[in-house]
Parts: structure tokens; C-alpha cells; sequence
């Protein structure tokens, strides 16, 4: 926990760490297992606060500053990334909305989003648009005091249960380059022409529903376009990303250190040739790179959030955070498997879960291929040559 945080933050975590002891980790693989969704964990998160973290007090919420946000993604992860999930698209449309939206906006989505009920989520992939959102095919075309949304989005969090979405969509199918035709909307299931597809039946990041919308003719208010003006909408989409990718990063961060916790301590039980393992200098050397790697991805993310709290640019930081800390995950946890042998890879240890779901976080968020992208741009402009 950084020791700068104050006080209060630190109660905050703690409060946060002690669910995550008490009432996720015990029952985590085994709801996993079943495909079992966590109804009385989120209740429990609402309670706590967790849909409200980004979320100003005069609209009911519970705001915490960046590193505050990414140590609770961090400790949600190490319990069940599953959890951190259903909070983490959500919050991304209240960022959203908290920095471009309509004061009439903010009023009428905030206070509910902020208590978890309803829950929210993003449309943005599609089945041939994911990391290239200018190529989207999804439609807002303006009739009267609405506007009429057509076409599919995929990927879709809390696409069941959760009841307001931020949708990107084009207003301006014809616009050159593509995202100067682009807006944002705030959209709510209950009229006609929207249909929740199928859940997407995926490796691990279980039991969180991962689902497909489809929109025909699905009427939104002209009133729930983000900011009231057309055209922004790839402006506010990639600007509420850059949080989402402090958030997982902290969800690999949180993966690995839960893998590293099983595998120290397995690797001091488990005795082979008259010793533990721990003894031997390959699970040695296995344990000092991994613990490397934690140290290292802690502080590229909580250097990331300490200047987006002092409202600093951070894109090329988030991405090498993102980048760095989900990369470790994938590693971490195979090396966790690798230490705890045929054990872990059973099912009645907890590293075959965390190792399913590291990919979900090298591949969200944007893919690491593109975050390599945006760090080597990002750093051609600063070392620019005159």
C-alpha cells in the first residue's frame, strides 16, 4: 500500500482488503466453477461504495484519487477479477459522463449509477471493430427528438444485468477520417429494438456476463448525446479508456500477486529429494523474477495514477503500466503453475484460475500490441528533434 495515501485512503484499502479475505476469496473458484454470478458480492460492493468511485459527492457518490482507485482494482483482482470487472466498465461510463456530460445529464444518470443500481457498461467493440474503433458499422441516425441506433455490439459487460450503457456510434457515416463522425450516447434498456444476445462463452473471466447487444431502430433521446453535440464521441470514449487502463493494469497487478502468494507458499510445503522446493535454486530463481516483476508493475502504475491525479497527461505512463503489469500477469501465473506442477494445474488450486484469466487482461482494454503503438508515438513526441 503506498504509504503517501493518508489516513482515510488507508482505511478505505483495508476495508476493501478485509472483504476480499472474508468473503471472496473462500468461495471465488468455486462460484467460478459453477458459472455461479456473485448477486451478494455486489450488493456487498454497493454497500461499500464501489460504484460511485469516480463519481463527485454531490452527485452521491464515494471519489477516491487514482491510486486509491487502482490499489482497490488491485485487491478485488487478488480475490476474483470477476468483481473487478462488473465495476470496471461501469465506472467508465460514469467517467465518461462525469467529464462531458450535460449538467442535466449528470443529474439525471449520476446519483443512480453511483449505488450501483443500475448497473452500467460500454458498447463499443463490434464483430469487426474491436481495437480499431474508427471502423465501427453501429448507426445513430437523428428523427426527430430521437435518434434511431442500428447495428451489433460484442464484449458487452454487464450486458445482462446491467440496464445503462455508453454507446459509440456514427451520427455521420460518411465523415473523413471516420471519428470526426462519431458520437456518444447514454442509452437505457426498456423500449423496443434492443435484444441481449448470447453470453459469450469464454476461457476464464467467468461467470461476469460478457454478452451481444443487437439494435434495430433503437429509439435514444436526442437529450442522452454526451455533451448535446455530435462529432465528439471517439474524444470521449478515448479519454475515459486512459483510466480503464490504469484499472487493468492493477487487475494484472492484483493477478500476480495472488499466483506469487499460492506459489511462495506451496513452494515451502512441498518437499521433494529430502527439502522443500523452495530450496531448490530453479523455484528460487522462478521466485525472485516474479517478485521483480510485482515490484516493477506496482510502481509504473501507481506513477501512472499519481499524474493523472495531478491532472497531468498520462497516456504514454498508463500504457506502459497497462502494458507491463498484464504481460507480468500472463507470466507470473504460468510460472505460479510451473512451481505447484500437476497441482496447479487442478482445479483444487486456486492457479488454474488466475492463469485463465490473465489473457482477458493482456487482450482488454486494448490489446498490448497497440499499447507498444501508443507508447512508441507518445514518445516520439517527447524526445521530438527540433
Amino acid at each position: 500500500m503506498p504509504a503517501d495515501l493518508g489516513h482515510d485512503r488507508q482505511l478505505v484499502i483495508q476495508t476493501i482488503r478485509e472483504f476480499v479475505e472474508r468473503d471472496v476469496r473462500p468461495v471465488a473458484s468455486a462460484m467460478e466453477h459453477r458459472g455461479e454470478y456473485p448477486h451478494a458480492l455486489v450488493e456487498t460492493m454497493k454497500e461499500l461504495g464501489l460504484f460511485g468511485l469516480n463519481i463527485p459527492e454531490e452527485y452521491g457518490g464515494t471519489p477516491v484519487d487514482y491510486t486509491t482507485f487502482a490499489v482497490i482494482f488491485e485487491e478485488l483482482s487478488r480475490g476474483w477479477m470477476a468483481l473487478a470487472g462488473i465495476i470496471g466498465s461501469h465506472l467508465v461510463l460514469a467517467d465518461v459522463l462525469v467529464r462531458y456530460g450535460t449538467e442535466d445529464q449528470k443529474r439525471r444518470f449520476l446519483p443512480r449509477l453511483a449505488t450501483g443500481e443500475p448497473r452500467g457498461g460500454i458498447c463499443l467493440s463490434e464483430p469487426n471493430a474491436g481495437t480499431d474503433l474508427q471502423s465501427i458499422s453501429t448507426v445513430a441516425l437523428r428523427d426527430g427528438d430521437s435518434y434511431r441506433v442500428t447495428g451489433s455490439k460484442m464484449w458487452v459487460t454487464n450486458g445482462r444485468f446491467g440496464q445503462v450503457f455508453l454507446l459509440l456510434a456514427k451520427t455521420d457515416p460518411k465523415a473523413s477520417p471516420a471519428h470526426r463522425g462519431m458520437s456518444a450516447f447514454v442509452i437505457e434498456k426498456g423500449a423496443a429494438g434492443l435484444t441481449v444476445g448470447r453470453d459469450i462463452d469464454k476461457l476464464g473471466y467467468k461467470t461476469v456476463e460478457t454478452t451481444e447487444l443487437h439494435f434495430d431502430h433503437f429509439p435514444v433521446p436526442a437529450e442522452n448525446l454526451i455533451g448535446g453535440a455530435e462529432g465528439l464521441g471517439f474524444k470521449h470514449v478515448m479519454t475515459g479508456l486512459e483510466a480503464e487502463r490504469i484499472n487493468v493494469a492493477a487487475r494484472g497487478l492484483g493477478l500476480s500477486r495472488a499466483a506469487f502468494d499460492e506459489a511462495i507458499r506451496y513452494a515451502q510445503q512441498r518437499v521433494t529429494f529430502g527439502k522443500p522446493i523452495a530450496q531448490h535454486q530453479s523455484i528460487q530463481i522462478k521466485l525472485a523474477d516474479m517478485a521483480t516483476k510485482i515490484e516493477a508493475s506496482r510502481l509504473l502504475i501507481y506513477s501512472a495514477a499519481a499524474k493523472k491525479d495531478r491532472g497531468e497527461r498520462c497516456d504514454l505512463e498508463a500504457g506502459m503500466a497497462k502494458l507491463f503489469a498484464t504481460d507480468a500477469a500472463a507470466e507470473v501465473t504460468l510460472e505460479a503453475m510451473k512451481i505447484m506442477g500437476g497441482n496447479g494445474y487442478s482445479k483444487d488450486f486456486t492457479v488454474e484460475r488466475l492463469y485463465r484469466d490473465a489473457p482477458l487482461v493482456v487482450i482488454g482494454g486494448g490489446t498490448n500490441e497497440l499499447q507498444r503503438l501508443i507508447i512508441a508515438k507518445g514518445l516520439l513526441e517527447r524526445y521530438k528533434q527540433a
